[in-house]
């Protein structure tokens, strides 16, 4: 039974990666309209030598368009060292986080709500992210669904079929997993990329 069930978590985290491979490169080339535009193809072309992907997975307490930070991060420098202990600009609204108080703007990025939206509700859900980030939306969705489903067969999106009421921390962590994977330039799952580690962010 428990392989069973792993085998369905891994097929579903699976399914989210391939969706968001594509969606990420087109609202990064949308949103930071990048020269060139990120692939949606190719993750080779991702990552930190993407100056769009890097300025997005760059540490919220550096600056990406310092040259010395850019440097220091592609060669791993001391100072800047990518891990896991430090929040990715990408979930900061406006990806600019106050070094005052850095809880300020979290998990309010257009990206990560864009990723969520697609993910647990529909790819064309996640065009509109605007709200307070609440979580009311989902809630919202859900309660319409019902009311035009009554009587008619409705294909369930995910929010739906798990029963998601609101947003959770685990959903939101599952999200900022599978965004940084997809603006990182590895191809392939897996719990450690270089000096960030998924399973301690």
């Amino acid at each position: 039974l428990f392989v069973k069930l792993r085998q369905g978590a891994d097929g579903a985290r699976g399914d989210d990666t391939s969706k968001l491979k594509a969606l990420v490169a087109d609202w990064v080339n949308r949103e930071l309209k990048p020269n060139p535009p990120v692939d949606p193809d190719d993750k080779h072309t991702r990552g930190f030598i993407n100056d769009a992907c890097g300025k997005l997975l760059c540490p919220a307490e550096l600056d990406w368009n310092n040259p010395a930070t850019k440097a220091g991060i592609r060669d791993r420098s001391q100072g800047y060292i990518v891990t896991e202990l430090s929040f990715p600009t990408f979930l900061y609204e406006r990806y600019t986080a106050n070094l005052d108080d850095l809880e300020a703007g979290l998990f309010k990025g257009r990206i990560l709500l864009q990723a969520f939206k697609a993910v647990f509700t529909s790819p064309s859900s996640a065009k509109d992210v605007e709200g307070d980030g609440n979580g009311a939306d989902i809630i919202e969705n859900n309660r319409r669904a019902r009311r035009a489903g009554w009587g008619l067969k409705v294909k369930k999106h995910v929010a739906q079929i798990i029963k998601m009421e609101k947003v959770t921390p685990r959903s939101i962590a599952y999200i900022a997993c599978q965004v940084r994977f997809a603006l990182s330039s590895i191809t392939s799952w897996r719990t450690v990329d270089g000096d960030f580690d998924y399973i301690l962010f």
